[in-house]
């Protein structure tokens, strides 16, 4: 499939900021499940490419003249395959380093619990149809609701509420497999909305766990499914911070303003 995506991030600032950097990670991973086809990216200031540890393709944008505004604007084409979301087992990466812990995805108690409901079946059942039921267990325990979770919400917090959006999902599948001693990675990216799923923005997040001898598979419990070719893969890393399609910092500007518009459409094959 060909999907056609934009995706326009627009900062206005109360007053004028003297100096801004902005980190961003905008553009598709070339991958056995994806291939860019075009993508171009437009922002004001001095922009470096750089690769992260995750071999994410990154972007670093400086302005340092005064600005009261920053629009980050990228836009392309990605042809992708269904593999059942399932990526190759030797990406460069070695499975067990997403073991690590994070500020984001730190097991407590009641994550313990959620995932120690699941410990008698890794006994019995192999671990891809565990980490399905995993899946579909955290799809019942937070249900997709904006706005009682925020970008620095973590996994527990979502447990606790009940309801939280496609990043929160992630982390407490990331943290459940890691209490299950399953390696798990969170994933940014972009959904095609209304392809056999709920999604409720074309930016969209998910989980990958390695598992076994099939390699890395895809999670997505905010719509309980594993990846198809409706989804374009941004940045991998183990939670939000390392993933997130823009970060930054700036100096002065006051109270901050942000619009964000994303669409993903079908191209012509």
């Amino acid at each position: 499939m060909r999907l056609k995506i934009e995706h326009e991030t627009h900062y206005r600032f109360e007053h004028s900021a003297n100096h801004s950097i902005q980190y961003l990670r905008l553009t598709p991973r070339n991958d056995p499940c994806q291939r860019v086809i075009d993508w171009q990216l437009s922002v004001l200031g001095s922009v470096t490419p750089w690769y992260d540890g995750f071999d994410n393709l990154n972007h670093t944008s400086v302005q340092d003249v005064p600005h009261d505004e920053i629009i980050v604007h990228v836009q392309g084409e990605v042809e992708t395959l269904d593999t059942t979301g399932i990526l190759p087992t030797d990406d460069g990466l070695p499975p067990l380093i997403f073991l690590r812990e994070t500020d984001y995805t730190r097991v407590t108690d009641r994550i313990a619990e959620l995932a120690n409901g699941y410990r008698e079946q890794m006994k019995d059942e192999n671990t891809l149809a565990v980490m399905h039921g995993l899946m579909a267990g955290i799809g019942s325990a937070v249900s997709y609701r904006e706005g009682v979770t925020d970008v620095e919400s973590d996994a527990d917090h979502a447990l606790g509420q009940g309801f939280g959006v496609c990043q929160d999902h992630a982390h407490l599948f990331i943290a459940c497999a890691r209490v299950l001693g399953v390696p798990a990675r969170y994933v940014s990216g972009y959904l095609l909305a209304g392809a056999d799923n709920d999604s409720h923005l074309a930016s969209h997040a998910w989980a990958e766990a390695y598992v076994g001898d099939i390699g890395w598979v895809s999670f997505d419990p905010a719509n309980q499914q594993s990846a198809t070719d409706g989804y374009v893969r941004l940045a991998i890393a183990f939670d939000y911070e390392g993933a997130s399609p823009i970060r930054g910092v700036r100096d002065g500007g006051g109270i901050e303003d942000l619009d964000v518009r994303v669409t993903v459409g079908q191209g012509q094959e």
